[in-house]
């Protein structure tokens, strides 16, 4: 029989992944609707990303191991939903319309006109980033489903509108005017989960302060010696015998005269200064926490813009910081200073713009949180959270919450509150749900006020906005068609917890993961996913998190130009385990193309031979057969617990290791002889027997492989056995491949790498015999002619090692003679 590779092309070709796009778009193959089917339906939350600007490499790496997983279970028999559509409320756009156009939202937005021109030019901008966003993980062969309509299309508001008008009727959302996180430069409020930290230098301010009753002085040490006209108390721990005889009495607050109560309180760190400090409104929520307990009234001095307004004296109409500065000129001036003490403090900054927050009184709305607290914990446990150590990050979060969700925000781009208000009555009014409504735009939906009977004109739209988090906290909702696909919606959702998952980073734990299982249990009464999948931060080759700021900002796409799309989805597999952090690495990614190439070597040797098990022929195992197929055995077990975790790390290491090391490096060589038979050595039914095993391990890798490398994998599969592989299911253990022979691969493999070290010390040629016997142990028996032809040498079973010999290992010998030629060579 002639054998030659049915497989023409002699080596991979990246080029090959454009023509399989194609192929895929004309077959439809991604284009398969979940409704109408009997199989299980799983929904994939694709994280809708905010189009801000091209994604890095580490960005782009996450959505490839969303793909990778939605791959897996569609060939695990599920009818899979994997949407991609864009985040494209809030605040980002906002800011970058402002520095591109050199405009401000908030003078644009004072007329109707102005603010619908601002809104289309954030609608350009966004989907001008959003073709870029498709066009990389469309070349990446992410098999997502294309929404165009992101967060800020009618149907995604009309939905988040409907939320809102259900919570507002059940009493879960309210309006009040209280101290909330307030950022200057983005003139809105901000939830706890929008607050970072930052570590600035700063300085102690220690200053003098009177005592009303005794003139006593006392000194009081702060950071914030610009809100001294916001004290409302002064304070000391109860346990600090340094200021008990202060009990009772007032202070006089330099430069402003006024007197506040000196009180205890048990959250005053004695060691803080001087241990007794002034309490006020508001220099961090210590302060607000104090004065709601103890009833004081607020004396708020900064106002929304971030100057300080009229109460606040000397300084008033000036920016922070510079009052700040002219503050502490005065109490020099005064002798009011005492000291001045260089400080390195942690600062709550905007996670947008990281402008410093601070703490105002602002109405707004409200979605209650803290009466959820403890239900939510519960939640908490029916989810599968994995890596588990991030499930602790979520828990903590949620112990650590002290208010209710600001919801409402002073902004433009994002989805109007349904909401209009009678100005003779008060009455607010939401209307009924099933359209997207614009109320700073509309005429209101009645005729006139359903409490008081006030015409038309008397009701007032609201004009504020969703915080952008209350619209994609129910991202999982408009996958599963909630509101509009009733039979999908109830099919994802009938179980307890519904067939849902969440991929996410680990950086949007508090806020993203947070909110969504706040408003899933408050919508529906049950778990927001089944499991979630949680990874860490990309990074660059150094280890630095990327940012434009460092200029470390690595593109994708000349990567993916350069190797394949496939080289890089296997980087994106192989960088790192499930919840770390994973480095770029451009020698990853050749790695990958390295792979790819050596498969597509391996399967066109493996296309020289007919298939036993497809044509029907007859076949008899050999022990090697057996131990490789047995060790596939293994790597299947391995590969579906793996993707059941969600993890794709292990699947690519190991599917890496297995064909290379072991099936590629030994057994091909060790069957080669075999799968020809020219000299007709071996029996028909062992010659198949060597073509069926390396056609069951091709195929079987092949699957194994495809969800992390989906063009090669298809492109090879097609050519072998006439079919996309991502049609096929994906591999079980098969019992018949089972076999202790397994157990000894670790040794053959160990001896045939000491009998190629002999040969490369020695200047031997790998197609030239041993200069002697090669002597094996009784457990290698059962390889022995394999190992015969592999070496070119004449192999013999022994019971021990024979006198004189060479050790190779502990269980290979090399008997020194003249060159042992194998049996029958």
């Amino acid at each position: 029989m002639l054998l030659k590779p049915r497989i023409r092309e002699k080596h991979w070709d990246k080029r090959l992944e454009e023509e399989l796009l194609e192929t895929w778009r004309r077959e439809g193959l991604h284009q398969q609707p979940v409704t109408g089917r009997e199989e299980r339906i799983l929904v994939i939350d694709t994280p809708p990303p905010y189009p801000s600007g091209k994604w890095h490499v580490g960005g782009t790496a996450h959505y490839a191991q969303i793909d990778m997983i939605a791959r897996f279970f569609r060939m695990r028999g599920w009818a899979v939903r994997v949407p991609w559509y864009a985040d494209r409320n809030g605040l980002p756009v906002e800011v970058a319309v402002e520095k591109k156009y050199h405009i401000v939202a908030h003078e644009m937005a004072k007329t109707k006109e102005g603010r619908l021109k601002f809104l289309e030019l954030c609608r350009k901008e966004l989907d001008k980033v959003e073709e870029e966003l498709v066009r990389i993980w469309s070349r990446l062969g992410c098999s997502f489903e294309y929404w165009r309509d992101g967060t800020d299309s009618p149907r995604y508001r009309r939905m988040t509108q409907a939320t809102f008008i259900e919570l507002w009727r059940r009493g879960l959302i309210y309006e009040a005017e209280r101290p909330v996180n307030w950022c200057p430069r983005c003139m809105t409020s901000l939830s706890e989960a929008e607050i970072e930290y930052r570590d600035e230098e700063g300085a102690l301010y220690y200053v003098r302060w009177r005592v009303a009753e005794t003139g006593e002085e006392i000194v009081i040490a702060t950071t914030r010696p610009e809100l001294t006209g916001a004290a409302v108390a002064v304070a000391y721990n109860p346990e600090d015998e340094r200021y008990k005889h202060l009990k009772g009495r007032h202070a006089v607050v330099p430069l402003y005269g006024y007197k506040v109560p000196i009180i205890e309180h048990e959250s005053i760190d004695p060691s803080f200064g001087t241990g007794i400090m002034m309490v006020c409104t508001y220099g961090d929520w210590r302060d607000e926490m104090i004065v709601k307990e103890l009833g004081l009234t607020p004396r708020v001095i900064i106002t929304p813009d971030g100057r300080m307004s009229s109460k606040a004296g000397p300084v008033a109409g000036l920016p922070i910081a510079e009052a700040r500065r002219r503050i502490v000129e005065l109490f020099e001036e005064k002798g009011l200073l005492v000291k001045k003490e260089p400080i390195t403090h942690s600062v709550p900054v905007c996670w947008r713009c990281k402008t410093p927050v601070e703490i105002i009184h602002v109405k707004e709305y409200f979605l209650k949180q803290l009466d959820y607290k403890e239900e939510l914990l519960k939640i908490v446990d029916e989810m599968k959270i994995l890596p588990r150590k991030h499930r602790e990050k979520l828990i903590d979060w949620i112990k650590s919450l002290k208010m209710d969700w600001p919801i409402s925000r002073t902004r433009y781009y994002g989805t109007e509150i349904p909401l209009w208000r009678c100005r003779k009555c008060g009455a607010k009014l939401v209307p009924e749900p099933g359209r997207y409504y614009r109320p700073w735009l509309e005429e209101p939906p009645w005729e006139k006020c359903p409490v008081c009977g006030a015409p038309r004109e008397m009701l007032e739209g609201e004009k504020r906005v969703f915080d952008t988090w209350f619209d994609s906290s129910i991202s999982v909702l408009y996958a599963s068609g909630y509101m509009r696909e009733p039979e999908v919606f109830e099919k994802v959702f009938s179980d307890r917890p519904p067939y849902t998952l969440r991929p996410q980073g680990v950086d949007i734990i508090r806020t993203w993961l947070y909110f969504t299982i706040l408003r899933v249990y408050q919508l529906t009464g049950k778990p927001a996913f089944r499991w979630v999948r949680i990874t860490g931060m990309g990074l660059d080759p150094t280890g630095r998190a990327m940012h434009k700021s460092l200029g470390n900002v690595i593109d994708p796409e000349p990567y993916i130009a350069k190797y394949g799309a496939d080289a890089f989805r296997f980087w994106a597999a192989a960088a790192a385990k499930l919840g770390d952090d994973y480095r770029f690495s451009e020698q990853v990614l050749k790695t990958g193309y390295s792979f790819a190439t050596k498969l597509w070597n391996i399967a066109r040797f493996v296309s020289a031979f007919p298939d036993p098990e497809r044509e029907g022929l007859e076949y008899r195992l050999r022990p090697v057969d057996l131990a490789v197929l047995s060790m596939l055995n293994k790597l299947v077990e391995e590969c579906i617990a793996a993707y059941e975790s969600l993890d794709v790390y292990v699947p690519a290491t190991s599917i890496y290791q297995y064909t290379w090391n072991l099936f590629a490096s030994h057994y091909i060589e060790m069957v080669k002889t075999r799968a020809y038979n020219r000299n007709g050595e071996y029996s028909e039914e062992e010659q198949r027997a060597a073509w069926y095993t390396l056609h069951r391990v091709v195929e079987t890798i092949l699957r194994l492989l495809a969800p992390i490398m989906p063009f090669v994998t298809d492109a090879l599969y097609r050519r072998l056995y006439g079919e996309s592989v991502h049609r096929q299911r994906f591999p079980e253990p098969r019992p018949e491949w089972e076999s202790g022979y397994r157990d000894l691969l670790p040794a053959v493999m160990e001896l045939n790498s000491a009998v190629w070290g002999f040969k490369k010390k020695n200047n031997i040629r790998l197609s030239q015999p041993l200069p002697g016997t090669l002597a094996v142990s009784e457990k290698l028996k059962p390889f022995a002619r394999e190992l015969e032809d592999m070496h070119h040498t004449r192999v013999v079973v022994v019971g021990s090692r024979p006198e004189g010999a060479i050790e190779l290992t502990d269980s290979a010998w090399l008997i020194p003679g003249e060159a042992g030629e194998k049996r029958g060579s």
